[in-house]
């Protein structure tokens, strides 16, 4: 039995999404103690539990402590199996969190997995960016990775609904080409009216434009209807990308020049990838090799790199002005 130090570094939801999905894929079992016991709300909440749940599903594992506020985890895999599941967080807790947790381990076996709570939420990943950012570089790799978003669920009522399907493999080494793709943008919304998303990539493209001089291709996903109400704005060019969401009071051009400009210091800065595509990469380089640079060393991908040390999996980081990660 392997036991984490659940404050270590970065102290968060990190170590316990990736600590399960490297259990399942390695087999050890493990402990989490500590879990997030720095944190204005110590010990999981209901999307960390899901995230749990949705790695044991790829593997049966036997788990004890899941309940809001634990702080800590027992997790005992079995072997990786194909399998279809459904997992509900029961608020608006991120999907693509709950996401990273399962994709690692199902990417072995293959599967499938429908996730409900928020596509898009505060410090997290959108699920556009999963889709265009994170999955393009593991399908260059070999993976087969589809997502669909069924519903867009939004903070506080959450509702969103994304079916994500997988095949087995991920035979060549993680790379990223270094040429300049071209740029897209997704500008969403749901339960507004349609000339938001229509604001939103306006103003975010015209700021690309103007700073960058390059186009940058929109596409808008207004939704009428769904569980929730809220908007985001999702831009990338290749391995690059950003995000914001809207929020009440905030005009919808605010919300697109926001993405913008966080994608705009992306774009200029030194690397390959941007910083926290660096940290999310990390498990598969480790798993697959390959390499890949970005410009800043977060503490959210020095806490990656300890704990898949500690699973026999070290990744080398080299800084030279830039952050040189490689396997």
């Amino acid at each position: 039995m392997l036991t984490i130090d659940g404050s270590h570094l970065e102290g968060g939801g990190q170590i316990v999404r990736l600590s399960v999905a490297l259990s399942a894929i390695s087999g050890i079992p493990i402990t989490v103690v500590r879990v997030r016991e720095n944190r204005e709300r110590p010990g999981l909440s209901p999307q960390h539990i899901a995230a749990v749940r949705a790695a044991a599903g790829t593997c049966g594992a036997e788990c004890t402590g899941l309940v809001p506020q634990s702080r800590e985890i027992t997790f005992t895999p079995g072997a990786l199996r194909r399998a279809d599941l459904t997992i509900d967080t029961g608020t608006a807790g991120s999907i693509p969190l709950v996401l990273q947790a399962w994709l690692p381990a199902a990417l072995a076996r293959g599967g499938s997995i429908t996730v409900v709570g928020g596509t898009e939420v505060t410090q997290s990943p959108t699920i556009d960016y999963l889709d265009r950012v994170l999955a393009p570089v593991l399908r260059r790799a070999g993976a087969s990775i589809a997502i669909d978003v069924l519903e867009r669920g939004y903070y506080p009522r959450g509702g969103g609904r994304v079916r994500v399907r997988v095949e087995p493999g991920l035979p060549h080494p993680i790379t990223v080409p270094e040429e300049e793709p071209a740029c897209g943008l997704i500008s969403s919304s749901a339960g507004l009216p349609g000339h938001v998303t229509e604001r939103q990539a306006g103003a975010a493209r015209d700021l690309i434009k103007r700073e960058l001089d390059i186009a940058c291709t929109a596409t808008l996903d207004a939704r009428e209807g769904g569980p929730s109400t809220g908007s985001s704005v999702t831009v990338w060019s290749g391995a690059k990308g950003a995000v914001a969401l809207g929020r009440r009071g905030l005009p919808a051009e605010e919300v697109g020049r926001a993405a913008a400009r966080a994608f705009i210091d992306e774009y200029r800065s030194p690397g390959t990838v941007d910083v926290h595509l660096a940290d999310q990469l990390l498990v598969y380089l480790a798993l697959s090799g390959g390499e890949y640079t970005t410009h800043t060393l977060s503490t959210h991908a020095r806490t990656a790199c300890s704990l898949l040390r500690e699973f026999g999996h070290p990744v080398e980081c080299k800084k030279n002005g830039t952050v040189e990660f490689s396997a």
